[in-house]
């Protein structure tokens, strides 16, 4: 039980960090405006799984673009977590595409396309 509450308490932690470093570190212009929805880490803490959302990004392809980058920025962001977090060893980043603003959107026109049919 208190592993867990530590894993959590470190996921939150490394939402927040890397959250900043996109925001006001990374410098690839291909990576646009890029929130952090959540973070998962494994029970070891070897991994951490980052979940991000990509605003004003409605293509498939421009968000798995976003995504390249930030994987290939990944030993930078895990270098300044390093220096920004006090923990022994830095999981390993992987990003992933949150998929629920996308399916948001889409639940969105579905109810509004219903609305317009039934008057």
């Amino acid at each position: 039980m208190a592993s867990n509450t530590r894993s959590q308490r470190i996921a939150d932690q490394l939402q927040k960090e890397i959250a900043v470093l996109i925001q006001r570190e990374l410098q690839d212009p291909r990576v646009g405006f890029v929130t952090v929805s959540a973070v998962k880490v494994s029970k070891d803490l070897a991994y951490a799984d980052i979940y991000v959302s990509v605003l004003g990004k409605n293509t498939v392809e421009e968000a798995h673009e976003n995504l390249k980058a930030l994987k290939n920025a990944s030993g930078f962001l895990r270098t300044q977590l390093g220096k920004a977090l006090q923990l022994r060893a830095v999981p390993q980043l992987r990003f992933n595409f949150d998929e629920a603003l996308v399916y948001g959107h889409k639940i969105n026109d579905l109810i509004e396309k219903s609305k317009g049919t039934e008057q």
